[in-house]
């Protein structure tokens, strides 16, 4: 599965007319429910005179077993924003499906241009916005992972720092106090060789504790 690098702040556009309507397509990562609503309104809001603002999300849930997103059930939802029933939500829909991405919103406002388009030529054109947006977004795959906690001392911070780069982890969270506690997220391929090096580089003074299940972000 894939997903996108574009922020709500910062979303992927794609824009195309279709006999005089405009189909502005928008897109950008979110994680749950409440984001995508929120980007939807931004939406409207930066397009108070648009006829419609139709949209389709779809995000994965964490399943009652995982801290994180990087399992759970495929959430989705969308609305046709008072165009006829099943062009433009569901179509939208196709597109992200067709692509693989999850955690995903994709938005198209629509100028109407005072010309029907009639079901076929709604379907078509609401696919083509969304194909547009995301076109011209950053696509990540998603990557199982692990989290992992590890504490250090600070002298020995820099090497563990050192070790996470080498296999691409990505640190979530640390916690300086007496010493430095890390989560890190590291490909759950990765985690045999990482703790296997972890306990080389640390003569088996430092250990690492799985905390739970979460995702890396692989550019494309």
């Amino acid at each position: 599965m894939h997903t996108l690098l574009n922020a709500p702040d910062q979303p992927a556009i794609g824009q195309f007319e279709e006999r005089k309507s405009v189909f502005i397509g928008a897109a950008c990562r979110i994680n749950d429910q409440s984001q995508a609503l929120a980007f939807l309104e931004t939406r409207r809001l930066a397009d108070p005179k648009a006829r419609h603002v139709c949209h389709c999300a779809i995000w994965k849930s964490p399943d009652s077993s995982s801290s994180n997103q990087g399992t759970g059930n495929l959430n989705e939802h969308m609305s046709d924003d008072g165009e006829p029933s099943g062009t433009a939500g569901k179509s939208i829909l196709e597109v992200l499906r067709r692509n693989e991405i999850t955690n995903c919103i994709v938005t198209v406002t629509r100028y109407f241009g005072g010309i029907l388009l009639g079901s076929g030529g709604l379907i078509r054109a609401y696919s083509t916005a969304a194909s547009l947006a995301l076109q011209a977004a950053d696509l990540a795959q998603i990557v199982p992972a692990q989290c992992l906690a590890i504490q250090v001392d600070y002298s020995q911070y820099q090497r563990l720092q050192r070790l996470i780069a080498s296999v691409h982890g990505q640190v979530s969270g640390e916690t300086f106090t007496d010493r430095v506690s890390v989560q890190v997220n590291i490909s759950t391929e990765q985690v045999p060789a990482f703790i296997s090096s972890l306990t080389n580089l640390f003569n088996g003074q430092v250990q690492a504790s799985n905390i739970g299940s979460a995702i890396l972000l692989d550019p494309c």
